[in-house]
């Protein structure tokens, strides 16, 4: 029975769960929108959000929190920062998952999850 168990493991263990969703939480702040599985996309939003919410204030404590949820790389704290300054009268909702058709190999569903149009 799976009772409490609501999160996705994606056949990793913790550690490499972690790592991969740092690594395309960090991908998606340096590009602006990125291509990945569905379930992936539906994975990263709730945790990319929180980070955008922390860099909305930009203590010095929000500040450090940023750095080590990203792996102690200080540019992408700046970059987090930067991009939530264009959200600052905005409650939430700061990401967008679009459909995309399933993927040629194994079709897998496929989607893009991007910044909605208030960073410009």
């Amino acid at each position: 029975m799976r009772h409490h168990n609501a999160n996705k493991k994606f056949g990793r263990e913790a550690g490499q769960r972690e790592a991969l969703f740092r690594s395309l939480i960090r991908s998606l702040f340096v590009k602006g929108s990125i291509t990945t599985t569905e379930a992936r996309a539906k994975a990263i939003r709730p945790m990319a959000e929180k980070l955008i919410t922390r860099g909305k204030d930009a203590t010095l404590a929000d500040r450090r929190t940023l750095i080590a949820r990203m792996g102690g790389d200080a540019r992408i704290a700046h970059k987090i920062e930067t991009i939530a300054a264009g959200f600052k009268d905005r409650a939430g909702g700061y990401l967008r998952i679009v459909k995309m058709g399933p993927r040629k190999g194994d079709g897998s569903p496929m989607a893009t999850i991007q910044f909605t149009e208030s960073t410009k």
